[in-house]
């Protein structure tokens, strides 16, 4: 039985961990031999950009966890994500024998990107297009690397939530999609990982103070992600790639949210 393709959202500190990285990549270089499940990596970069706006003296503004994003910024930005970021990734693929192509979400209309609001600036909501152009890529056997830059169709530069972007890429693959996180998943009160969880799940242990601060954020996102794509999805953590050999053949490593 062959399996769906499987979108695999990079984000925080494991883009600057270039040992976990590199065993990631080997992890992805080793299943791809045995296996005939076809990956997909978006990513995101905050840590570069962060590290450019220092460096550039402009200010870095978040509102509800996203980045204020000047429309006289997005050029910067688009390069240190669709730039810098991606070709790193990109390099310590290729570093490893990958057939690695490095694209944005406008490339061939895989996803259709709107401004989210005007106070935030030249950042866009994606929603799924067209995947028949990533779809004709994974067939050769490449390994896409996906950064969260987007193009309206006026020809606007968006800076796009890697998560949210990851959802759009998924549903216009019809892919499975897990989020790769610095944590393993989710733990219960007792410090043991929880397999899967539901919105009503998740509300409980909210309000029994179990699921806390910065992860309430994280569960509340991946929720409304597998509610988007109708199949469930997957947190799991980064920082144990052997591990990721189970996650590629289908089977869960973290939580798996429900819709």
């Amino acid at each position: 039985m062959s399996l769906n393709p499987l979108v695999i959202k990079l984000g925080g500190a494991v883009l600057s961990d270039t040992d976990t990285l590199a065993l990631l990549f080997q992890t992805i270089a080793n299943y791809q031999q045995q296996a005939q499940r076809q990956i997909v990596i978006v990513h995101g970069g905050g840590y570069l950009v962060d590290e450019l706006m220092d460096k550039l003296q402009l200010e870095t503004v978040k509102k509800n966890g996203l980045r204020v994003t000047p429309f006289e910024h997005i050029n910067y930005i688009s390069g240190a994500l669709a730039g810098t970021a991606n070709k790193l990734l990109q390099g310590q693929a290729m570093k490893l024998g990958l057939t690695a192509v490095g694209l944005s979400l406008a490339d061939g209309g895989l996803c259709q990107v709107t401004q989210l609001s005007e106070e935030l600036g030249a950042v866009g909501e994606a929603k799924s297009g067209n995947g028949a152009v990533l779809q004709a890529i994974l067939n050769t056997g490449a390994l896409p690397i996906i950064s969260s830059i987007g193009i309206t169709l006026d020809g606007q530069l968006m800076n796009v939530n890697a998560d949210q972007a990851a959802v759009a890429v998924a549903t216009a693959l019809d892919a499975e999609l897990a989020l790769l996180s610095d944590v393993s998943g989710v733990l219960d009160g007792d410090k043991q990982l929880i397999a899967a969880l539901d919105q009503t799940q998740a509300d409980a242990l909210i309000e029994q103070g179990v699921i806390t601060d910065g992860m309430i954020v994280k569960v509340q996102a991946a929720l409304d992600a597998a509610k988007e794509l109708g199949r469930a999805i997957e947190v799991a953590g980064w920082k144990n790639p052997q591990k990721l050999t189970e996650l590629f053949a289908g089977n869960s490593i973290g939580t798996r949210f429900l819709p």
